[in-house]
């Protein structure tokens, strides 16, 4: 077959978003998420909530990615799912929908990684989009995820330095909790933070090793900081909210940048990518394009909608696993917890 003959199906379904897209050649045809805005009223995702949600949205989703991209399903080359990690009932949607259409249509079926899919983005074709040259450094950040990962090629990656505990997106949410914000609330956060003053408080940045990451301790001081505050002014958090936003969001990106930095450091590889929900905040986007100018590194900032959980990034590994012949067996099962390494 040859390549321009390659037409990709993926199907991501690891969290609360379900999602399908159409890949041609590295071009994205169509790309597709349902969200699901039921999980806002309880504060955070709700799995029993995502799973049943994902059954509803997955057909109509899959039709709207074909109908899009204007191929018929019999033209697909394979199907590419998320097998982990992620919400076990969300992902077990997924794969058995992708298992039951690749056995429908008598094609392959290829098991992808979600936190791999994040570092392969970067592959798609896209406008002002210019792909990684090995090797390169992959910071993941994430709502489940944060990790600093050397890429050696699209199917070797090795995890140099994780977080010990919660991860950054969580950090995020959680903090605005404290504050009173709506869930998910990171990006209000980042919306807050541009107009505020990032000097005008003081967090405390978490001592874990060189590379590793540890939020939780960052968590606790907003949460003591907020309650001694409102303690002698109930009104402190409205009244300061956009200089505590933008005082939080500074710590949070410079803790970042600073393990980015000791990567650099120690690898010498100076091509840094980031990937995962959080590379839509603007405060690591910013630094990042700084250290560029500053640092003379070359780097690598998705485009928005592939930043958050999506099916283009799933059906880019499919696309280069499939050219591969990476197949999955025909009992593959999902992953809550899958690492990232050689596959």
């Amino acid at each position: 077959m040859n390549s321009k003959d390659i037409y990709i199906l993926g199907i991501e379904s690891s969290c609360d978003d379900t999602a399908a897209a159409v890949i041609h050649n590295g071009t994205v045809l169509s790309n597709v998420v349902a969200t699901q805005e039921i999980h806002q009223e309880y504060g955070g995702v709700v799995p029993e909530l995502a799973s049943r949600a994902h059954q509803q949205n997955i057909v109509p989703v899959v039709h709207q990615a074909l109908h899009k991209a204007n191929i018929d399903k019999k033209q697909l080359s394979a199907i590419a799912f998320t097998r982990g990690p992620g919400l076990m009932g969300s992902l077990l949607v997924g794969t058995s929908f992708a298992k039951s259409l690749a056995f429908g249509l008598d094609i392959p079926l290829i098991d992808v990684n979600h936190m791999q899919a994040h570092i392969l983005a970067h592959f798609i074709k896209a406008e002002g989009q210019t792909a990684p040259n090995f090797p390169f450094l992959a910071m993941t950040i994430s709502g489940g995820h944060t990790q600093i990962v050397k890429v050696t090629d699209y199917f070797e990656m090795e995890v140099i330095g994780q977080t010990l505990d919660d991860a950054v997106g969580e950090a995020f949410d959680k903090s605005a909790k404290i504050l009173g914000l709506p869930y998910p609330g990171g990006p209000l956060i980042d919306k807050y933070a541009q107009e505020g003053n990032p000097k005008a408080f003081k967090f405390p940045k978490p001592k874990v090793g060189p590379l590793d990451f540890s939020f939780s301790g960052l968590k606790t001081s907003v949460l003591y900081f907020v309650e001694k505050e409102t303690n002698q002014n109930p009104s402190f958090v409205q009244e300061n909210m956009k200089d505590i936003c933008a005082s939080l969001q500074h710590t949070i990106v410079s803790y970042l940048m600073d393990k980015l930095k000791n990567a650099v450091k120690q690898t010498g590889i100076t091509e840094v990518a980031i990937g995962g929900g959080v590379s839509a905040n603007s405060g690591i986007r910013k630094a990042l394009q700084q250290a560029q100018t500053n640092k003379g590194w070359k780097t690598h900032i998705p485009k928005f909608e592939y930043c958050t959980d999506n099916a283009a990034m799933i059906a880019m590994v499919g696309e280069l696993k499939f050219k591969n012949q990476l197949y999955a067996k025909t009992d593959v099962t999902a992953q809550a917890r899958m690492e990232l390494g050689k596959s």
